[in-house]
């Protein structure tokens, strides 16, 4: 590590960074936690920057692309790499590289965070001291569940008004479910927060006021009016962390003293247990709680050694683990494309197990294709450091290898094998847009084609009846950033049209249904015939496809494309055009001929069979409905929620957190249009408000009869 506190460059010969002292980590919480500020805090600390960035001067290191510094927000997630080295613990005195991913908090872009989780070992969630979790945060938190990671809880924001710790950590108890314990307290809120007391070590952490960088900080003895309420809370920790540790559980239960590394190790194994959450105050604006933040990531959050082996496949379908280790084979995930404006398209990469060098050619099972890596590089946000190796456990860019999507797995030709990709939400807007001449139309083509490529949730397809391009995301917002890189990135001024929903169907009955294709043209004919069972499933079960053909009376050659029919005919359901969700088709029975019999005859029995069976199961319309939270003061109650049900919402409930009243309701889609305006207005500006897509419900019937004239004008689907 060198004097500035940044680790030299993978180029030495040896290894720079022993894998257990290597942390991947991501920030990750709702919009405006101050996950980047914390951010930019952490590389001030760590000596990567020498001044710290702010959001809202629009100067942070990780909010680098031009649209996150004028709207000051996260809109892609940013890879980082620092040094950190704790004074004291297990670890003291040890060099650690830590690598930083952090994450945007609103929900248009949560596909940043799905795709960062799967390749992360750690993660922190930030929360604020006023508003606790929030929704965006309770996403987050389902999605680190969903890629098992290990995490720590930042409350951060302890210097606002109504600020209170311990009942953010309640929040995270009651809404998330989470076994969260404090690690600190905090001395202090709002403009008289002014340290922190270490539960492990029972001291004060008391903060050199007239320092405003925020490093000089005194151990002291923890202040009188505050020693019971530490005494308590370090022996509520104890007896957590003595849930996951026997010899803590056995001094704990003798009443034995349990020194500071003997309780750390035991908060570590509680942590990586992913059934503990260390909790930790701070306010990263102000300077305070992040260096403890980042000794914890250090003491209790994984290395790539810690985890258990990551699983993939042959092209057999057989399991084969993959586990960190240089001398191995290479191994990696691309879980990121960018289009660099230098250098082409940067992949990013994490590599679980082997040594990639520089020039290495490595095989992409999904093409059956080797590609050369050109270069290697470690990411500073968006500057970049060439590198001559990568190691096991580490985060890199790839340039060079150019036919790649996210989700891809590249690794050397002797391993054929293929990781499991991360998964990502369904688009739930969709609108048309055509550029602003007719000359600039191949140059958008080829820009939404570029983004489409970085982006899993934006999607592209092209209207055949209209000629028109629909372009589908997440919410408005990620459409509008969408134009906006058009327009930046490759100089094409482009309108839109209105946003459509993206509605779904489904049925709520039982039906049979029967498909028949015959056709007779002088020479051989066609025949196909096909009889199923159609059910719905509950919310969320998805689509379940099974055979229950007996004696033969359709070959087996012939089934794959009756479920081919049937799954195509789902995307297009008999409502209003919109795909088919939940529900289950059973093949039962059906008939065939020895000459006339083909693959694409039994292909469309199947469509047939299930449009059949489609009409006599009571149709329905779905539409998406979100989970809408409205934080405002209390004057202003009475006049939200009486908007709120204008727009068919449903009240959930309501709370005062600290000044403000918040408001739970779900809404549809379709009604939170233009939202973000009239709230303001019926506010006075002081109304805040964040949505989550939520589940589908039935669209009343008076309303199907619009939905449906309006799919018929405007037939593209998403």
């Amino acid at each position: 590590m060198s004097e500035d506190g940044q680790f030299s460059s993978a180029n030495s010969a040896d290894r720079p960074t022993v894998l257990e002292h290597t942390r991947n980590i991501g920030i990750a919480a709702h919009i405006d936690a101050g996950k980047t500020t914390c951010t930019e805090r952490v590389l001030f600390y760590s000596g990567v920057v020498h001044k710290i960035g702010e959001v809202h001067e629009g100067a942070a290191v990780m909010d680098w692309m031009e649209q996150e510094r004028e709207r000051g927000i996260t809109i892609t997630s940013a890879a980082i790499s620092c040094g950190w080295t704790t004074k004291d613990g297990p670890f003291s005195g040890i060099d650690h590289r830590i690598n930083i991913i952090d994450t945007p908090g609103h929900v248009d872009f949560t596909a940043e965070v799905e795709r960062s989780l799967r390749v992360l070992d750690g993660a922190v969630g930030v929360f604020t001291s006023v508003e606790g979790v929030q929704p965006q945060s309770e996403t987050v938190w389902r999605q680190m569940d969903k890629y098992n990671v290990p995490r720590l809880g930042f409350i951060n924001k302890m210097d606002r008004m109504g600020s209170d710790f311990l009942n953010a950590v309640q929040t995270m108890r009651d809404k998330l479910g989470a076994n969260a314990h404090p690690l600190y307290l905090a001395i202090g809120a709002e403009d008289q927060f002014n340290g922190l007391i270490d539960l492990v070590k029972m001291k004060a952490c008391i903060y050199d006021e007239s320092d405003e960088s925020g490093v000089k900080f005194d151990y002291a003895d923890i202040p009188a009016d505050q020693t019971d309420q530490a005494a308590e809370y370090r022996e509520a920790l104890i007896e957590a962390v003595s849930d996951f540790d026997d010899d803590i559980a056995e001094k704990y239960l003798g009443g034995e003293d349990i020194s500071e590394d003997e309780l750390k190790l035991g908060i570590r194994k509680a942590t990586l247990s992913l059934k503990f959450v260390g909790v930790i105050p701070g306010s990263a604006f102000k300077n305070k709680g992040v260096q403890m933040l980042m000794d914890a990531v250090v003491d209790y959050l994984p290395n790539p050694l810690d985890l258990p082996p990551m699983k993939g496949e042959d092209v057999d379908g057989v399991e084969k683990l993959v586990n960190p280790d240089d001398s191995a084979k290479v191994a990696g995930l691309a879980f990121k494309l960018m289009t660099d404006p230098y250098v082409g398209k940067l992949v990013f990469y994490r590599l679980y197990q082997g040594t990639l060098k520089k020039g290495t050619a490595l095989y992409n099972p999904r093409t059956r294709k080797t590609e050369r890596v050109s270069r290697l590089m470690i990411m500073k946000a968006d500057a970049r450091e060439d590198i001559e190796v990568a190691y096991s456990g580490d985060i890199c860019a790839l340039i060079g290898v150019k036919d790649v999507v996210t989700g891809d797995t590249l690794a050397d030709r002797d391993l054929d094998i293929r990781l499991e990709p991360p998964s990502f939400p369904e688009p739930v807007i969709s609108m048309s847009i055509e550029p602003a001449t007719k000359a600039d139309q191949e140059k958008m083509s080829t820009g939404l084609q570029r983004l489409a490529e970085e982006d899993p949730t934006f999607t592209l397809t092209t209207n055949e009846e209209t000629g028109q391009t629909i372009i589908a995301g997440m919410g408005e917002l990620h459409l509008d950033i969408i134009r906006d890189r058009l327009f930046r990135e490759f100089k094409v001024e482009a309108s839109a049209g209105k946003p459509q929903i993206a509605y779904r169907e489904t049925m709520l009955s039982s039906s049979d249904g029967e498909g028949k294709f015959i056709r007779q043209s002088g020479g051989r004919g066609q025949y196909g015939h096909a009889v199923i069972k159609l059910e719905p499933q509950e919310k969320g079960k998805g689509v379940e496809l099974e055979n229950k053909i007996v004696g033969g009376a359709i070959p087996k050659e012939f089934i794959k494309p009756t479920f081919d029919g049937i799954k195509e005919a789902a995307l297009g359901g008999v409502v209003a055009g919109y795909p088919v969700i939940d529900f289950k088709v059973t093949l039962v029975d059906g008939s065939f001929h020895d000459v006339d019999s083909s693959e694409m005859a039994f292909k469309m029995a199947g469509i047939f069979a299930f449009k059949d069976a489609m009409q006599k199961a009571s149709p329905i319309l779905l539409e998406p409905i979100m989970k809408v939270e409205v934080s405002t003061p209390d004057e202003y109650q009475g006049e939200l929620m009486g908007d709120l049900n204008r727009r068919r919402g449903q009240i959930q409930g309501m709370e005062a957190r600290g000044n403000v009243c918040v408001i739970d309701a779900f809404v549809p889609l379709e009604n939170m249009f233009g939202y973000s305006t009239d709230m303001r207005s019926l506010s006075s500006g002081r109304a805040d408000y964040s949505m989550t897509p939520s589940h589908f419900e039935q669209v009343p019937q008076s309303l199907v009869e619009g939905i449906v004239e309006t799919s018929s004008r405007e037939p593209a689907r998403t």
